[in-house]
């Protein structure tokens, strides 16, 4: 079951530690800490093994994997001893990392994108390549009349004008190639009428969106808590400040709004309704790739007494993120030898803004979905 990982974003802060850690599990140089798919209810033939997984992705930026890893090492996000010894792993991993192609139309650029994913396929002799976006963040896309069927879309990218942003572009190559697409981000990607059609007539499955890694994990277990215990919840207001290259993404209005709107939902799912507050997301350089959440939430009990619970979440984000992304690359990759297309709500476990009718927002129901989800996988 020789599988491709195709990154987009390959030298970002998730991929590399992705690639380091499958790495690194492979040489059996680590455990497989937050690796969903290794709970005892979860492993199965079914999926492919880490030792199966070959990457290779797409990025605008030049600094190779190995000094990526490296300057993550130095931040405290992966141990410099596994980088030192996985330095051949990575350099034959960066032999597969292209740039991302640009051309006259943004049919040529897809059709360029696809093709390098397609000649990895064949050069490896893979079973199959998942294409997973691990990019920044977007600002969120205005709908455009040509993304609601597949011929419309097919038309007007022929032309110079811009239809499609980044993620979308790229998720329209991935499966027209054929493969399945996860989208690790908040960002458009197979949000659109047309691309769900392109998945129905290519026959495979995609995923997304906005890993779920953080604050909002807490949210999706502690909101129905108070569903189930009917305490009125109030207010819900939350602060994540965090660094590196997502932080200064998201320093960018579009983008931040972009990324607060997919965290907010779980709240209103989950409860019924939506308490007063807002998530705000703040840009502190210095903290690197480590992220700090302080929630606030006010409710009131029998008779209205009115309360509080505080919480702080600190975490690396690129760790916490990385095994997610090689879980959601195995499962997808079963569906996809299963037959399965269109939309995997049952994923929606992963992420903060499931696509698909997925189960409920609570963390525990999620769990139950997508075991029976992955049990029933050939």
């Amino acid at each position: 079951m020789r599988t491709g990982v195709w990154l987009v974003g390959a030298r970002g802060s998730v991929a590399v530690t992705s690639i380091v850690g499958a790495a690194a599990l492979k040489a059996g140089l680590a455990e497989p800490a937050g690796c969903v798919c290794e709970h005892p209810r979860l492993r199965s033939g079914a999926l492919p093994g880490f030792a199966d997984l070959v990457f290779g992705g797409h990025d605008v930026a030049d600094t190779g994997l190995l000094k990526r890893a490296e300057a993550l090492a130095a931040a405290g996000v992966v141990p410099t001893p596994l980088v030192a010894a996985l330095h051949s792993e990575l350099s034959t991993v960066e032999e597969e990392v292209r740039p991302l192609p640009r051309a006259d139309t943004q049919r040529d650029t897809a059709e360029a994108i696809a093709a390098d994913i397609a000649s990895f396929r064949e050069r490896h002799d893979l079973e199959r390549v998942v294409v997973v976006n691990v990019a920044s963040t977007e600002p969120a896309a205005a709908r455009h009349p040509a993304h609601e069927s597949l011929e419309s879309l097919r038309q007007a990218l022929a032309t110079p004008d811009v239809v499609l942003p980044a993620s979308a572009l790229t998720a329209y190559a991935a499966l027209s190639a054929g493969c399945p697409y996860v989208d690790f981000t908040p960002s458009t990607g197979t949000r659109l009428p047309a691309l769900h059609e392109l998945a129905s007539r290519q026959n495979v499955p995609y995923a997304g969106h906005d890993g779920k890694t953080g604050e909002t994990l807490l949210k999706s277990v502690l909101a129905p808590m108070f569903a189930m215990r009917r305490l009125d919840v109030r207010s819900w207001s939350g602060i994540n400040l965090l660094g590196g290259g997502d932080g200064a993404t998201l320093s960018e209005p579009a983008a931040n709004a972009a990324k607060s709107a997919s965290k907010q939902r779980v709240l209103g799912e989950t409860l019924g309704y939506v308490p007063d507050g807002h998530t705000r997301i703040e840009y502190v350089p210095d903290i690197g790739d480590f992220k700090t959440a302080w929630d606030l939430v006010t409710f009131a009990g029998f008779l209205g007494t009115p309360m509080r619970m505080e919480f702080t979440w600190h975490g690396c984000d690129s760790a916490l993120a990385a095994p997610l992304v090689l879980d959601l690359a195995r499962i997808t990759a079963a569906a996809h030898r299963n037959g399965l297309c269109g939309p995997l709500p049952e994923l929606a476990f992963f992420f903060k803004d499931p696509l698909g009718t997925a189960p409920p927002h609570g963390l525990a129901e999620q769990f139950e979905a997508l075991v029976t989800f992955v049990q029933s996988l050939r």
